[in-house]
């Protein structure tokens, strides 16, 4: 079963240092209100674990993604000067990864490709 689907969620883990964590959620809630204005961003957020955090990111296809990767770009560099990230994460079909394979490449994201599945229509 093959999927229409051209979402793409980039998918990263953080590793706050030790007492920059008030820092790291100040410049958290930056990047989300940043890419509120984004078209094709479908969800957009932060979660922890103490000292770990995830940004929980999806976009309409690899146009949005990129397009997200450029408009966040000074705001990540900030946030890379207090965590570390421990690992990324692409997943899209095939097409959309394509596009992001050489983009992202110095963020040595690990690629997953979509296979199967489908899509809701959801209304907000």
């Amino acid at each position: 079963m093959a999927t229409n689907d051209k979402c793409c969620t980039i998918v990263p883990y953080f590793k706050v240092a030790n007492g920059k964590l008030a820092d790291f959620k100040a410049l958290c809630a930056k990047c989300v209100e940043q890419t509120k204005n984004e078209p094709k961003c479908l969800f957009y957020g932060f979660s922890f674990d103490g000292d770990q955090a995830h940004c929980r990111e999806g976009y309409q296809d690899a146009e949005g993604a990129l397009a997200h990767l450029e408009n966040i770009g000074p705001l990540l560099g900030e946030i890379l000067k207090i965590a570390e990230l421990t690992r990324l994460e692409v997943h899209g079909p095939s097409e959309e990864l394509a596009q992001l394979r050489v983009p992202m490449a110095d963020l040595n994201p690990q690629f997953f490709v979509l296979e199967y599945g489908f899509r809701r229509s959801m209304s907000t």
